[in-house]
């Protein structure tokens, strides 16, 4: 009777081995699944870059076409054209989120010119980023920082400025 009692209760926990590997078994899948996230953090990020780039580009054209004349720049003139007012958004305490409404001449915006939207934000463009907004820039029309290069594709590892045309 006393073999039987000794042998249930020594079956009945676990041993320290077993808990130990259990913990190493949980680790590793955990970390598996902080990669993953991360990547669809990145992807997420570039994705929603690139779709305020649009809006903001939609906002210009609905602008020039309700005023006959292109936006000289990304201000609260754009608002009424967002779903969210550029005056609401702020990044790292700077208006506008990093993003810019720029002219191929200075000054006003002439109606030949070139006029593409930019975006800078180094706090939000980490290599993950940058190599999501890569693989991305020939499908949505990602180009080089400045309106002299507009033909040139980017090439995210060192540039850190996103630009989508406008107006060409």
């Amino acid at each position: 009777m006393k073999k039987m009692i000794k042998k249930y209760r020594k079956a009945k926990g676990f041993t320290l081995v077993e808990l130990l590997i259990v913990i190493v078994i949980i680790g590793i899948l955990a970390g598996m699944m902080m990669l993953s996230t991360g990547g669809a953090t990145d992807s997420a990020t570039a994705t929603k870059i690139v779709s305020d780039m649009r809006n903001l580009k939609a906002a210009s054209v609905m602008y020039f076409l309700d005023y006959g004349k292109w936006p000289k720049g990304i201000d609260v003139s754009l608002d009424k054209y967002l779903d969210v007012p550029l005056s609401k958004r702020k990044a790292d305490g700077v208006d506008k989120g990093g993003y810019e409404l720029v002219s191929a001449t200075t000054g006003e915006t002439s109606a030949d010119a070139v006029l593409w939207v930019t975006f800078e934000n180094a706090n939000v463009m980490t290599s993950g980023v940058r190599t999501k907004l890569q693989n991305m820039a020939e499908s949505v029309g990602l180009y080089k920082d400045d309106g002299s290069t507009v033909a040139e594709k980017p090439n995210y590892a060192g540039d850190k400025k996103v630009t989508m045309v406008v107006r060409h």
